[in-house]
């Protein structure tokens, strides 16, 4: 059985995937952090953090990603384009916030909403 986390990693994939990007790799690991999906959006290297949210009560997912979890994946990418000796590579950092809709009240009935958050945030 696949964990909720990477069942929504590949929700957001298929999202990102039917909107023409192309994955590079997932879940690149370094002593920093974790990058959910690394991605090329035409000519753009796309750094995704993939969240998920069942209840607003402590944030909505895009806000769950804090200035500490940004520098996390920030470190993470610098690291990720020196491995490859890819600087060169116009990049970016986007969300995908996935959310269950307010009319999902049962597993076989579960709806979810998709935030695609491009540019979410800067180095």
């Amino acid at each position: 059985m696949l964990s909720k986390g990477l069942a929504f990693e590949n929700v957001a994939l298929k999202y990102l995937q039917n909107h023409q990007l192309t994955l590079i790799e997932r879940n690149f690991r370094t002593q920093c952090g974790e990058i959910d999906l690394i991605m090329k959006d035409g000519s753009t290297l796309t750094f995704i953090e993939v969240r998920y949210r069942k209840s607003t009560t402590h944030g909505s997912s895009s806000e769950s990603v804090t200035p500490t979890k940004q520098k996390k994946i920030i470190k993470s990418a610098q690291i990720f384009l020196m491995k490859k000796n890819w600087w060169h590579l116009n990049s970016r950092f986007d969300v995908v916030a996935i959310s269950p809709t307010i009319s999902s009240t049962t597993q076989a009935s579960f709806k979810y909403e998709i935030h695609w958050h491009k540019a979410a945030f800067t180095c």
